[in-house]
């Protein structure tokens, strides 16, 4: 799967990590989960299938340095952000759904010294203003990067919101290290756009099959999806210039031939 990210293009790999019993309640976790998309016959034993252990996410780590393949990790807790801090050095992800949750925040900002990426999905403009000055506070805006993101999966296109990457841009661009946008919408028609808006990271979801089980394969790329992507955003990013104040070089014969 590295690989084939690859190949399609890609700069950096990320995969997350959980600590489902800090995360969930005793009765979540131990409720019935049978359904379509279930791992375990309760919610615990569903989360734990699908979860890696530290072990597995350093050896992936070193698989993807061998490959020169650049590897992060989404963590959702405290307890994870201390363990992928040891693997993942570059940086550092917190999902839309902890992004309020100070603890993570708080270790990241006095022990970790990578960069810190937060998705906003879910999350109102008051909420990201008081994760900005969190990280105000701890000197530690030059590490942020934040990411236009709205949490559906997937998104229907009239609500990606797409405007959101230009504000954040005017609001904090010039504050923090970069603006991101993670998308979790169908289709490729829309994510070169966000270049234009600002964002110099894009974010979004690899399978190998879109039908496969599980709820975020339907808002996932394959392969060459992956690859489209790619050659859109650098297209995009390559034209995105202005005219020069004299003549392009390229329309010179044109000029002497038709002016």
């Amino acid at each position: 799967m590295f690989l084939a990210a690859k190949r399609s293009g890609v700069d950096a790999v990320k995969m997350q990590k959980r600590d489902n019993t800090s995360l969930f309640t005793q009765k979540m976790y131990d409720m019935a989960y049978v359904n379509d998309n279930s791992f375990g016959d309760t919610y615990g034993e569903h989360r734990e299938y699908l979860e890696f252990d530290s072990s597995a996410h350093k050896k992936i780590f070193q698989y993807c340095n061998k490959k020169k393949i650049k590897y992060s990790c989404s963590a959702w807790d405290v307890k994870s952000a201390m363990e992928i801090s040891k693997i993942c050095k570059e940086y550092i992800k917190i999902p839309s759904a902890t992004n309020m949750d100070f603890e993570v925040l708080d270790f990241l900002c006095l022990k970790y010294f990578g960069d810190i990426h937060i998705s906003t999905g879910m999350t109102s403009e008051n909420e990201i203003e008081t994760i900005f000055g969190f990280i105000r506070k701890r000197k530690r805006l030059k590490n942020l990067v934040l990411y236009s993101c709205v949490s559906a999966y997937p998104t229907n296109i009239k609500d990606v919101c797409l405007l959101d990457v230009k504000k954040l841009k005017e609001k904090y661009g010039k504050y923090i290290k970069a603006i991101g946008f993670s998308g979790h919408h169908r289709g490729l028609s829309i994510d070169n756009c966000t270049v234009v808006l600002g964002a110099t990271w894009v974010e979004r979801h690899f399978t190998f099959d879109r039908t496969a089980k599980g709820t975020d394969h339907a808002a996932s790329l394959e392969i060459q999806g992956l690859s489209t992507l790619r050659k859109r955003l650098d297209e995009t990013s390559l034209a995105l210039n202005y005219k020069p104040k004299k003549i392009l070089n390229c329309e010179k014969f044109q000029r002497s031939y038709l002016k």
